[in-house]
């Protein structure tokens, strides 16, 4: 059996595989809240838990943060993840760790049409690709083109430094920075900065907030109130967010196709782009994907396609454990940790 996960800031997805050559056919999966565990380990234990617990072969995470010698410290929550101690725990002989977007990456790489919604035809060809996720933070990632295949390489590019285009973001970088000094693309293009973007333009000067949309906030997810209420066109505050939200995530995932040279396409995936389909699909993203200057011919023919399949990093994962399985049955080292 192979064990696969998604761990997120929020929830945390948990899946055991069969393998039923050539696809691996899910056995049992479970979406847990991240939050209310003190450690990673305590969530797997919670879905293993069960008296004909089969034995597990390999598995394979994707994590919420940098991967570095087999561990990670995750960047929203208070966990410790590390290969041997997860070996020891689950057990399994074979443990690996990805990052949260390499995962992604693996399982976007094995998804059908259906499963992608085109934002820019673009041209059809062989070459680099990139993926960019946008959820409780910020994640981007490379799928290099070798000649025969593609492979993933883990980036933190949603850290790097948030870079203003016009007068209005200017305006925002300065609102930021007296909240939090740095100001990275993660504070800006994530679920928390949806909402950041909101009260800036609430309290430098939009128009004000009444007081059912007050509420609706005090009551819900923020965010999502802010995403909800823009998409129906119900108030001008969140109209204007969810435009500038949308434009500046466009802009990051051109600037990542730039640096990636990600002819190949760019994938948006992530928790909150399948939620606001609408307003990444009326060319507001596209617009400023490909507004690069002298290079905005190349970037009009760069595919871009929405993640539509919200377990794509699950896949992923999965993908990644039975290749560490199938290592450990014909005898060679895994790439990974052996717990």
């Amino acid at each position: 059996m192979i064990l696969a996960g998604d761990v997120g800031g929020t929830k945390t997805a948990l899946a055991l595989f069969e393998r039923r050559d050539p696809a691996l056919v899910v056995a049992r999966e479970a979406v847990l809240p991240s939050r209310e565990f003190p450690t990673f380990e305590d969530v797997v234990a919670r879905f293993l838990a069960d008296p004909r617990r089969p034995a597990i072969e390999a598995a394979c995470f994707g994590v919420p943060g940098p991967v570095v010698n087999g561990r990670c410290v995750t960047i929203n929550l208070p966990w410790i993840l590390d290969e041997a101690a997860l070996g020891a725990s689950i057990p399994a002989p074979r443990v690996r760790l990805l990052n949260d977007v390499e995962a992604t990456g693996y399982g976007v790489l094995t998804l059908p049409r259906a499963a992608l919604e085109p934002l820019q035809t673009g041209a059809a060809r062989q070459g680099n690709m990139a993926l960019i996720a946008a959820g409780t933070g910020l994640g981007e990632a490379l799928l290099i083109w070798d000649g025969h295949r593609h492979l993933v390489v883990a980036s933190e590019g949603g850290h790097a430094d948030f870079a203003p285009r016009t007068d209005l973001e200017v305006e925002l970088l300065g609102f930021l920075r007296k909240e939090v000094g740095r100001v990275s693309y993660e504070r800006v293009v994530s679920g928390p900065g949806l909402f950041s973007i909101y009260r800036f333009l609430r309290d430098t000067g939009g128009s004000p907030e009444p007081p059912w949309l007050s509420e609706q906030i005090e009551r819900g997810d923020p965010s999502a109130v802010v995403a909800d209420v823009g998409l129906a066109g119900r108030h001008p505050l969140c109209v204007q967010a969810l435009d500038l939200f949308a434009s500046i995530y466009g802009a990051e995932a051109g600037n990542l196709a730039l640096k990636a040279l990600a002819v190949g396409g760019v994938f948006v995936g992530g928790g909150i782009a399948p939620k606001i389909r609408a307003k990444l699909a009326d060319g507001t993203f596209a617009t400023a994907f490909g507004d690069k200057g002298r290079l905005a011919g190349l970037m009009a023919s760069i595919p871009v396609s929405l993640v539509l399949e919200p377990r794509a990093a699950l896949l992923g994962a999965a993908e990644v454990a039975r290749t560490l399985g199938s290592q450990a049955i014909h005898g060679t080292r895994g790439t990974g940790g052996d717990g």
